[in-house]
Parts: C-alpha cells; sequence; structure tokens
C-alpha cells in the first residue's frame, strides 16, 4: 500500500469532460480504494496537472487531429504518465504496424502512402479500407468495393484528402471474415491478460458513418473467449512491446482472422484504447488494483 494516497487525473478530451461511461466507474472504485482519481481535460490550461502523482491517459479521442500539441503536453508528464511517453509516441502513429511486420508478426496487408506522386495502386479486386496512420475511432475511414467504378476516384481523394492533412494514409483489403466473426479484442492490464471481447463490423461500402460526439464510431461488442493462437499472438506481441518499452499499465490488441483462419494483427492500441470494462465488471477492479500492491 502507498504511505500517502496518490492523486491520479483521467486525462479525457473536452467532448467527453466526465470520461466515457465505460470508464465513469473508475473514479469511485478507486475512492473505494481510499485513492483520489478525477477526470482532467488533456487540453484544459487552467489544470495543475503537478498536483497529480499520476496522468493515466482515458479518452484523449480528439488528439489525432492536434497531435503535436497533445505529444507535447505527454512528454511533460515523464513518469508519472500511463502508459509512457515513449509507448505513446511509438503507438499514436499506425507506421508501427510496418515494425510489427519486420519482426515477424503476422499483421492485415498494409500499404503506406505518405505522397500521392508516390508509387502505389490501389487493389482491383475485393473491397479495400483506406484510412490515416493517425487516427482513432475510425475517423476518416472508408471501405470501398472495388467493383464500384466509383471507387478508384473516390478512395484517391481520400488519400488526397489525408495526405493534406500532412498525414499518411494506408489501404488494406477488407478482410470479408469481419462480416461473419468480428475482431477479436483481448486486453491487458499491466501485462497480464485481463479479457476479451467481440467487435461487430463497422464499415459499410462508400459510407462515411456517424461518429458519436464526433470522436468515434459506436460499435457493437460483447464478450468473446479468446482460442489459443489468439492469446498466443496477443502475448507475444505485448512481450515485444514490453521489451522495447516497458510494461504498459493497459493494452489491446484487435485481431482479424485471415482467408486460412489464421489470426493477423489489425491494431495494437496502447494510447487510448477503451477498455470494455462493463463487459468483465471484475476488469475495472483488476486495473484499480494496479494502484493498491
Amino acid at each position: 500500500m502507498w504511505p500517502v494516497s496518490p492523486r491520479i487525473a483521467l486525462a479525457t478530451c473536452e467532448e467527453l469532460p466526465d470520461l466515457d461511461p465505460d470508464d465513469q466507474p473508475l473514479v469511485e472504485l478507486f475512492h473505494k480504494a481510499g485513492i483520489e482519481a478525477m477526470p482532467a481535460v488533456w487540453s484544459d490550461p487552467t489544470i495543475q496537472w503537478s498536483g497529480f502523482d499520476y496522468i493515466i491517459i482515458r479518452n484523449t479521442w480528439d488528439y489525432t487531429n492536434r497531435l503535436g500539441e497533445f505529444l507535447s503536453w505527454a512528454k511533460m508528464h515523464g513518469s508519472r504518465l500511463k502508459n509512457s511517453y515513449d509507448t505513446v509516441l511509438w503507438n499514436s502513429d499506425k507506421m508501427y504496424l510496418n515494425e510489427l511486420a519486420l519482426a515477424g508478426f503476422p499483421i492485415v496487408d498494409t500499404q503506406f502512402i505518405c505522397d500521392r506522386a508516390g508509387t502505389w495502386a490501389l487493389p482491383l479486386s475485393g473491397d479495400f479500407v483506406v484510412k490515416p496512420t493517425i487516427s482513432a475511432g475510425s475517423k476518416d475511414t472508408m471501405r470501398f468495393p472495388s467493383s464500384d467504378p466509383h471507387a478508384q476516384r473516390n478512395a484517391h481523394d481520400l488519400i488526397g484528402r489525408i495526405v493534406a492533412q500532412g498525414k499518411a494514409a494506408m489501404v488494406q483489403p477488407y478482410v470479408a471474415t469481419v462480416d461473419e466473426i468480428g475482431e477479436t479484442a483481448l486486453l491487458f492490464i499491466s501485462g497480464e491478460y485481463s479479457h476479451s471481447v467481440r467487435k461487430g463490423p463497422l464499415l459499410a461500402p462508400n459510407t462515411k458513418a456517424h461518429l458519436e460526439h464526433g470522436l468515434f464510431l459506436k460499435e457493437d461488442i460483447s464478450p468473446r473467449l479468446p482460442r489459443c493462437d489468439q492469446r498466443e499472438l496477443a502475448t507475444a506481441l505485448l512481450n515485444f512491446v514490453i521489451e522495447r518499452f516497458d510494461t504498459p499499465l493497459y493494452a489491446r490488441v484487435d485481431l482479424l482472422d485471415d482467408r486460412n483462419g489464421e489470426p493477423v494483427i489489425l491494431e495494437l492500441e496502447l494510447v487510448e484504447p477503451s477498455m470494455f470494462f462493463q463487459t468483465t465488471p471484475d476488469s475495472a477492479q483488476q486495473f484499480v488494483k494496479t494502484f493498491t500492491r
């Protein structure tokens, strides 16, 4: 136990000043554990961050459009920040997927586009997805059916808008197994596996979906027991992160099944992932216990 109760800031954004509903119970759970924890909008200039012992990034889902400002804010907190600044810096741009592929991890086949004048080509068959490498909540993400005669032009336009924002775009084949099986998201707390959920398909062809609070797509979430091969891949990926940086307070590994039924990495979430505590009530308590040992 701590000799003096720590004060914890649960960092969030202006659109969710009281935290996302999934994270709101953390305040009371910390209180019951004798720890003062409160929501704090990361961009609020009036907050005295030095008064907190720990700053836990939770619902800072507006950071992708002000990344430089966000990273400067994160860097100033040093070792008090959870997850660590180095981890956040690396994971805030999905170019990390290229590094994972080079390290031998199976990822969804991804083409990165940093310049419209570069050498790249859109798929000529099957559906494909275009999104920015710096994004959260499926913002500026669209699925295109290559059978649509307008798909190539519309995808080029989206890529152009992304690149014009100073971001890189990524093109991935739409993995059709998600329509039936969904994604499997495995959640880790302090390096230990906690729980898993099924995430239903989000992207309809040629449709820019409505974002909740202008930040994220509403998701179809339900508990799921992962397969052994999914657990093994997610654990190996987390060990890679631990060896590269440190043990993250929280981590989420989003997997899909490829056409052969093998798990592949869609995303590794280390900045501000939804943890879906409500699907497994003990998981929020596990999160809080990290600060009572």
